[in-house]
């Protein structure tokens, strides 16, 4: 039950007596209840998966890393010395197995995004982006692209992770191009809420049905042949975003280039 009083009195200021009420608020406690109940499952389900994704990929590593060696074998002894199908076989095999490995740690990187996170401190965006610039180098000497990057604040924040959320969206930025060199926009604005960044591409656009999926962990819109990947990457910006409280989004047409925007509060996030 709900209870509510106040005192009553006359139009001298003479104290009458008290007048309250009870309410009957059953249902909506039965309902807070069953939500917090609901919260503490999800979030259990998500620790658990958390460390499930983690032992999967880090007891994968061990067979992959023997299958790897005999292949490398394989390739010494007896390249040249097979028929054209066995070196072909043992071509894809190998790639295949690279595959594997970068799957593993994407997967890896996703499930510490949470156990293994770093305090929020306050980080200079212009330090990071200069950090993932030089780290993609290879990628813009390749592609003939170029990343243009208007002055960037400082917030609170995980660094490292950062760190992965740049480098994660200019290498899309590079990856997903057309015929042009890639020219990727980087700036930021102070709204109501916080920072709200931009990371504008000239590449072939997303859909704008898929607007949502692409942020889904193990989501491709293309072959591995058309364009390498995991399909984790985006999967790991939103988680680095909402645990920083904020949000992720992509405005875009096919064929028209993309913008990923995401929204920084001032407060920051969690901290675990």
């Amino acid at each position: 039950m709900s209870h509510f009083c106040k005192p009553v009195h006359d139009p001298n200021g003479k104290f009458l007596g008290v007048c309250g009420s009870n309410r009957d608020i059953t249902v909506q406690k039965r309902a807070e209840e069953a939500v917090a109940v609901k919260t503490q499952e999800l979030l259990r389900s998500n620790a658990e998966l958390e460390q499930f994704a983690y032992v999967a990929s880090h007891d994968l590593q061990t067979p992959l890393r023997a299958i790897s060696g005999y292949l490398n074998l394989l390739t010494k002894r007896y390249a040249g010395k097979l028929d054209p199908d066995a070196d072909r076989f043992i071509e894809r095999t190998n790639q295949n197995v690279l595959r594997m490995q970068r799957l593993i740690n994407d997967l890896l990187t996703y499930s510490r995004l949470t156990t293994r996170a770093h305090p929020f401190q306050p980080t200079d965006c212009n330090r990071v982006v200069r950090e993932v610039v030089e780290m993609l180098q290879p990628a813009l000497e390749e592609s003939g692209g170029k990343v243009i990057a208007e002055p960037l604040p400082s917030v609170l924040a995980d660094e490292p992770q950062f760190l992965q959320l740049f480098q994660n969206l200019i290498g899309n930025a590079l990856k997903f191009r057309d015929h042009r060199p890639p020219e990727v926009h980087i700036d930021a604005r102070r709204t109501d809420q916080g920072w709200l960044f931009s990371v504008r591409d000239n590449g072939i656009g997303i859909d704008p049905q898929y607007g949502e999926r692409i942020f889904l962990i193990f989501q491709r819109l293309h072959t591995v042949d058309q364009y390498p990947g995991t399909g984790i990457g985006l999967a790991i910006c939103k988680k680095i975003v909402e645990r920083h409280g904020g949000k992720i989004w992509v405005e875009s047409k096919a064929g028209e280039g993309a913008t990923f925007k995401f929204l920084i509060p001032d407060q920051g996030g969690r901290t675990s």
